[in-house]
């Protein structure tokens, strides 16, 4: 079902035919021959590289390799023209067969085209959001939460067996502030006036939380001492947070598998555990750290710590793991954390930071690679900012939060699906304007409206379709004869539908799932483009008034397109929509 490959397969087996007969030397490493669309599509179909990365191991000059290699190719059935261009690319051309071939193979295969084997099941653990459970989800948890889903989907659909994992940070001093934010809404529940000094949190959020230790506590926490109520209103509201939490994130569309928590790393001898492994492998000892240039790191100090030898493992500096008066780092429980990640058996780990946490990426990576022996590779993704706006102007700060736009604020004001594509229509390291205006207008600018038009369109030409009774079902569709799709516009729409297999891999290997939504906008503007140039030529037109058969082979090239919309929304959790209204 990949083209790609297949062409692929084609010349790697005629370069090795060139080594039996002579005219390139045996043994030749063809692991980094591609074939790829051309930059350029004048220039042809597909090119291939083939020449200009064997010349030197062959001793030979690319032009002469490419000569030779397109006039084996060009024997090829599949193969129309193959031609040399500048130091030695060779350009393809395929033959329509190929394209149409292309249509018969996404219909037969449904919702399966471009599913991928390349994971070959190995486990992987995508761990995103992991917000700190002191309040709702702010506009930043929402493009982490839809890179971390969609990322998880595409890993699926790519052949990796996936767990989506949820760390609650609940073990620093952030949820103790949170228990005396907590506290003092309980205050206000049994009358009195609460203390929201500095420092504290202040968003209507812990009003209910209040409420709720009132209803369970009744008044009898009231004038006693922190270290009576803490532990259990600490306890009490972090659950209710992360109930909360939990509701937001099944409002953006996105289940977890596992929830994971720092705090119940303490107390077990994990941490210990774990920093005892890298002590056996030489990597733990007590120093002192040079202070650090620029701005002070938290976990710095002019005395003697203890140390991680992270730089063994790449990182720039040693990294401390227990500050000089005994108590871990936050690094730390972050270590073992990982280190249970690698025990439960995860062929891979990735994590989905927010941008802040760009000074974590080396160490957490050193930490990994020591835990595992190299093993087991960890990719960090970093998340950029959300600026919001509502007709180009900055989108207010919630009430209820106090200080941020929540989760909820965005999808109750675009919807889910508009939120989930808008925010990976930029790659993850770079910023994002989300403009409640735009996202929601019917334009070619705005890429969620114009991939729903088109799946739009294609489902009225369905309609129409069945209505003048024509059978129109992927099965039958994937029968008939399409030796007349041969316009150029035609050609191009089946295309695009051809890259969709190689799309997949690209992404999942780059643990990239932005470049489906980008992939889609493309895809959409192919099926737009055919759509109107059939206003001007009724050849063009999906349906053919009158004429059944050339309609169903019409409405074929439509419906695989579709086909490629329902997979590729799928994998960004977005319901396609059957009709604009």
């Amino acid at each position: 079902m990949n083209l790609f490959a297949e062409i692929r397969t084609l010349v790697v087996d005629t370069l090795a035919q060139m080594a039996a007969e002579g005219s390139l030397p045996a043994g030749l490493d063809l692991s980094a021959v591609a074939v790829e669309p051309p930059r350029d599509p004048a220039h042809g179909d597909m090119a291939t590289n083939a020449a200009m990365v064997l010349a030197k191991p062959a001793g030979m000059q690319p032009r002469a390799i490419a000569d030779a290699l397109a006039a084996h190719l060009a024997k090829d059935a599949r193969i129309t023209s193959a031609e040399v261009a500048g130091p030695g690319f060779l350009n393809l051309r395929l033959a329509a067969s190929l394209w149409q071939r292309v249509v018969k193979d996404a219909l037969q295969a449904g919702q399966s085209y471009g599913k991928s084997a390349l994971g070959q099941g190995q486990r992987v653990n995508v761990e995103f959001v992991s917000a700190n459970p002191t309040g709702p989800m702010h506009v930043g948890h929402v493009r982490g939460a839809v890179v971390g889903d969609a990322l998880s989907n595409l890993l699926a659909f790519a052949g990796w067996n996936v767990t989506r994992e949820y760390y609650i940070n609940d073990g620093g001093a952030q949820v103790d502030v949170l228990a005396r934010s907590a506290y003092e809404r309980y205050r206000e529940a049994n009358g009195l006036e609460p203390e929201i000094r500095e420092g504290l949190y202040p968003g209507d959020y812990l009003i209910p939380v209040g409420e709720a230790l009132k209803a369970k506590y009744g008044a009898s926490l009231l004038d006693q001492p922190e270290d009576v109520w803490l532990q259990d209103v600490r306890s009490f509201a972090t659950e209710l947070m992360m109930e909360e939490i939990r509701s937001d994130l099944r409002v953006l569309g996105v289940e977890m598998d596992v929830f994971s928590s720092e705090k119940a790393l303490y107390g077990t001898g994990e941490i210990e555990a774990a920093i005892e492994t890298l002590r056996g492998m030489d990597l733990i000892y007590e120093g002192v750290l040079e202070p650090p240039k620029g701005k002070e790191p938290d976990d710095w100090e002019p005395r003697v710590q203890t140390l991680f030898r992270s730089t063994a493992h790449g990182d720039d500096v040693d990294r401390p793991v227990k500050k000089s008066d005994g108590s871990w780092t936050y690094f730390a429980p972050d270590i073992a954390y990982h280190y249970n990640k690698v025990r439960r058996g995860f062929d891979a780990l990735i994590d989905i930071f927010g941008a802040d946490h760009g000074g974590y990426v080396k160490r957490m990576k050193a930490a990994v690679s020591a835990l595992s022996d190299g093993k087991v590779p960890l990719d960090i993704k970093l998340i950029q900012l959300v600026k919001l706006y509502k007709n180009g102007e900055p989108f207010k700060m919630s009430k209820r939060a106090g200080t941020f736009v929540t989760l909820r604020d965005v999808v109750e004001e675009a919807g889910a699906d508009v939120t989930r594509f808008i925010m990976l229509t930029r790659k993850n390291d770079v910023a994002l304007d989300f403009d409640f205006a735009k996202v929601l207008e019917q334009s070619k600018d705005n890429p969620v409206f114009y991939v729903q038009y088109a799946n739009a369109r294609i489902n009225s030409v369905m309609r129409k379709a069945r209505e003048a009774g024509i059978v129109c079902d992927d099965a039958t569709l994937a029968t008939l004869d399409l030796s007349g799709m041969t316009h150029e516009a035609e050609i191009a729409l089946a295309k695009k539908i051809a890259e969709w297999p190689r799309l997949i891999e690209i992404a999942a290997r780059g643990n990239e799932p932005h470049r489906v939504a980008f992939y889609l906008y493309e895809l959409a503007s192919e099926l737009h483009g055919l759509w109107n140039r059939g206003n001007d030529d009724p050849s063009l037109r999906f349906f053919q008034t009158g004429n059944a058969a050339t309609s169903a082979a019409k409405i074929a090239l439509a419906r695989a397109a579709g086909v490629v919309i329902g997979c590729g929304l799928g994998i960004l959790g977005v319901t396609p929509v059957e009709e604009m209204r």
